[in-house]
Formats: C-alpha cells, structure tokens, sequence
C-alpha cells in the first residue's frame, strides 16, 4: 500500500473541482479556490507528481461502438503461481473486449469486464479468449442489465472540521451518460 499524502485545504478544493470538471482551465480554478494561477498550477503539477491525480480519462460508450452488451466474469486460474499473473493479466489486458480487470481474494482470482456486441460474442470470447487457455480452471459470467456511477470519490477532510453534504453532481447512469 502507498503511502498517504498530506493535503490541505487548498489541495482539497482543487481536487474537488478538478473531479467534477477536469478540463478546467487552471485560471478558472485558480479563481474559484481563491489563489493565483501560478499557485493552482504548481500545486496541480505537485499532486500530479505525488500520484494523487492519476491522469485524465476519455470515457466511450460501448453501446455506441457496436458493444452494447457489458458482463463480468469471475476467473479462477491454477495454479495461481506469480510466473503466471503478469502473463495472465497482459493477456486479458490486450483482449480488445476488456475494460477493466481486477486481481482478487477469494475462490475467484480475477474479475474482468467486458463489453461485446452480442451473446454470440460473448460465448466466442469466454471459450476462445478464456477457458482455452490452459491456466483458466473456470470461469462464471454475470451480464450486466445496467450501472450507474458513484463518486466523485472526495478526498477525506481534515480532522476537525464540521461534516457537510459531499458535493455530488446528479449523474446519469452509465448508459445514459456515455
């Protein structure tokens, strides 16, 4: 686990702001948070090389690119060996399906993500992409009928300051927002 940073006031605001609208120009959040321009960037430019902003994310709707049809499936691998993980895991990373892949605890290893066009395609991606490799001992399939987002995740505040209603756009389901 990574180490924690420190973050004050300032750093809060701007990363408030910058989850809700990270296309902000830094002189207009420069003027909502209350500091100059050249303040705002160089503490951007901080949090950026810190690691606490990852990076900027383009979000495209599956639906609209010929995938309409989003399932998770739970793998177990065995052996579960570490030589096998990295290869594994690059494997389904390529998979032109793949959105998201998380390695767990638990009877499964693996949760993957995956958006394709139909169930013919899923059926083709689960046999062809999964169980045939030798390393796959099983795999389960949930679909997906719809998700919303949750978020944006707020940075903790401060010890001793009053607890406020977390500054939460409405959002639209996923489907919808796209």
């Amino acid at each position: 686990m990574t180490d924690s940073v420190v973050l004050d006031p300032v750093d809060l605001h701007l990363l408030r702001l910058l989850q809700n609208d990270a296309r902000m120009t830094y002189r207009d959040l420069a003027a909502q948070v209350g500091v100059a321009p050249s303040t705002c960037l160089d503490r951007v430019t901080r949090l950026r090389r810190a690691g606490v902003i990852l990076g900027h994310q383009l979000r495209l709707d599956p639906a609209k690119l010929g995938r309409g049809l989003e399932a998770l499936l739970s793998v177990q691998v065995r052996p579960h060996r570490r030589e096998l993980v990295g290869p594994f895991v690059e494997r389904i990373r390529a998979l032109p399906e793949s959105i998201t892949v998380f390695h767990l605890t638990g009877p499964d290893d693996y949760l993957v993500h995956v958006a394709v066009a139909d169930m013919a395609d899923l059926q083709r991606l689960v046999l062809d992409g999964f169980t045939s490799r030798p390393e796959v001992a099983r795999v389960e399939t949930r679909l997906i009928f719809q998700q919303w987002d949750c978020g944006p995740l707020l940075p903790p505040r401060p010890e001793g300051t009053p607890a406020a209603e977390p500054d939460r756009t409405e959002r639209k389901s996923s489907s919808e927002s796209r």
